[in-house]
């Protein structure tokens, strides 16, 4: 099982969502609101922030949906324009479902 962590463009969530609802068995996910930057940063002349608002999104797939998510997320976010976002994989060492006590790859 992996973690799948995505940050987006906030306008292109429900275009993400969707995408990720056509996968076959897809485990769901958490959005959260975030903001940052990365190295391309806007300019304001009075009142410096370099932050950027975006979509955090965070899956836990089995590794057999892996790599069909990744690529799902990377063609639904992308506009061409900079700053389209950036998504990772990373390796769960283990999980617990509180409800039921399951743990690991049944937590799907």
């Amino acid at each position: 099982m992996k973690e799948i962590r995505a940050f987006i463009q906030p306008h292109k969530l429900s275009h993400v969502t969707m995408a990720l609802l056509e996968v076959p068995g897809f485990p769901g996910m958490t959005v959260m609101d975030c903001d940052g930057f990365g190295r391309e940063r806007t300019q304001h002349v009075q009142d410096y922030k370099p932050f950027l608002p975006k979509k955090r999104l965070e899956i836990f797939a089995p590794d057999n949906l892996v790599e069909i998510i990744f690529e799902t997320i990377i063609q639904a976010a992308y506009s061409g324009q900079h700053g389209d976002g950036k998504v990772y994989i990373m390796d769960m060492l283990e999980g617990t479902r509180i409800s039921t006590g399951e743990r690991d790859a049944d937590l799907g």
